[in-house]
């Protein structure tokens, strides 16, 4: 069985159990995050189908990416889980998914769900079966800790790794997903950070642009808008592919839980990152 090891534990978030849900627990309660610690809903109404969430360090993203996981357990636990993240190293090929093995955290194992990744395989003809791009890539990691906290209970995913986000490739991923998932009680994330290393003042007007596509449920508008505006998004691939995704699940509406920047952490606002929470419902 192959064994993906934790490669941003200790760097990225907390490198021991004790300490990483220690740290979980202050995103939760934290200023800039729900502000409570979430209780999984036994009974949820299961209407959330996407989410997105910042895949930065926790000390910079994690109250925010923990109003997602709030919003998650509100919801109750999903049958089927697909993460999509951007490829920042440039291993493995253009777009690539493990099918099978174990990704290991602090928290515990989480199994590749192979049965939904042999399905999506089926349904595109431009996603690889590809393990090199997952190696050492965080955008996925970092949300499995998360997860794990907040399911309590052991759960499979399909991690799928994307280095080409164009439209084209975005829609057809997308499309490839939702099929697969369709009739299932299905949550799709989109691992993206916003803006990077620009002003406050900038990344905010920048993200809000890209925002209300997002809640528009408007891939096309989302790819435009981070084209025309120059957003350096890094993920806005998976967002689109989610959204996609998501509309074929049903998708009527998207809600905004939580925007803030790195420097609303580090108290520079001359440079920063800007970190999204949004869910989108059927």
């Amino acid at each position: 069985m192959k064994l993906r090891r934790a490669q941003v534990a200790g760097s990225f978030y907390a490198g021991t159990k004790t300490a990483l849900t220690s740290e979980i627990e202050g995103c939760f309660t934290h200023r800039l995050g729900p502000g409570r610690l979430p209780t999984l809903a036994q009974v949820g109404e299961r209407k959330l189908v996407g989410l997105v969430c910042p895949h930065a360090g926790y000390i910079y993203s994690g109250p925010v990416a923990a109003k997602s996981y709030f919003e998650l357990a509100r919801d109750g636990k999903p049958y089927k889980i697909v993460i999509i993240g951007p490829n920042h190293t440039g291993a493995g090929s253009g777009v690539s998914m493990m099918s099978e093995g174990i990704w290991e955290t602090p928290l515990g194992q989480v199994g590749v769900d192979t049965e939904m990744a042999s399905a999506i395989a089926k349904a595109s003809d431009i996603i690889d079966l590809d393990d090199q791009a997952h190696l050492y890539e965080h955008s996925i990691e970092v949300q499995l800790p998360f997860l794990q906290y907040v399911l309590k209970t052991k759960f499979d995913f399909v991690p799928i790794c994307m280095m080409m986000q164009d439209l084209e490739t975005s829609v057809e991923i997308g499309k490839a997903i939702g099929q697969a998932l369709k009739g299932k009680d299905a949550l799709v994330i989109a691992s993206s950070d916003m803006t990077h290393y620009e002003s406050a003042e900038s990344a905010k007007r920048k993200d809000h642009l890209a925002t209300d596509a997002i809640l528009a449920l408007d891939d096309a508008k989302l790819q435009e808008t981070v084209e025309s505006h120059r957003i350096s998004m890094c993920g806005h691939g998976p967002v689109a592919s989610m959204i996609v995704a998501s509309k074929i699940l049903n998708a009527k509406t998207a809600q905004l839980l939580g925007y803030s920047t790195s420097g609303d952490i580090t108290g520079d606002s001359g440079e920063v990152v800007g970190y999204l929470a949004a869910s989108i419902h059927k």
